[in-house]
C-alpha cells in the first residue's frame, strides 16, 4: 500500500497541471470565441483520465489502506474523519462534476459555449479539489495531518 499512497500522492501534481491546462485553454477560447477543436478535446479527455486514474488508486486505497473504511469507527479524529468522508466524498464530487463538465461541451455545438462549460465545470471542480488535499502546510491549522 505503500506504494499507492506514493503514487496517489504524487499522481495529484499531474491531475492538477492537466486541470490548470484545460482551465486556461478554456478560459483563453472562451473568451477569443474560438471553436472547440481536436486539440481541446484531447485537453479535456487527458484532464478527466487522469482525474479518474487518480479517483481508482484512492478507491484503492480507500478499500484496503488505513485510511479510508477502516476509520469510520474513529469519527471523533479530524484526520480519520477527513480521509473516511470529507476527502473521499468532495473528491468523488469532483471526478463527477469533471466527467458531467466534459460531456456536456462535447454535446454542444463545438464552439465558445463549449469552452465556458469546460471552464465551470472544471473550475468548480477544481476548487473543491484544492480544498481537499491534505497540504502538509496546512495540518497545523486544520488539525488533519497528511499522510505523506
Amino acid at each position: 500500500m505503500d506504494f499507492l499512497k506514493h503514487m496517489h500522492s504524487g499522481l495529484r501534481w499531474l491531475v492538477l497541471l492537466a486541470l490548470i491546462l484545460a482551465l486556461v485553454n478554456a478560459f483563453k477560447k472562451w473568451k477569443n470565441k474560438g471553436g472547440y477543436g481536436a486539440k481541446d478535446k484531447t485537453i479535456n479527455l487527458l484532464s478527466m483520465v487522469l482525474l479518474h486514474t487518480q479517483a481508482l488508486v484512492g478507491f484503492i486505497l480507500y478499500f484496503g489502506g488505513d485510511l479510508g473504511m477502516k476509520q469510520l469507527d474513529n469519527m471523533g479524529n479530524a484526520t480519520a474523519r477527513f480521509f473516511a468522508i470529507e476527502h473521499m466524498l468532495a473528491m468523488l464530487i469532483a471526478v463527477v462534476l469533471v466527467t458531467i463538465g466534459r460531456k456536456r461541451a462535447e454535446q454542444s455545438k463545438r464552439d465558445a459555449g463549449s469552452h465556458r462549460k469546460i471552464w465551470i465545470w472544471y473550475g468548480i471542480a477544481f476548487i473543491i479539489i484544492m480544498l481537499m488535499i491534505p497540504w502538509p502546510f496546512l495540518s497545523k491549522f486544520s488539525g488533519v495531518s497528511g499522510y505523506m
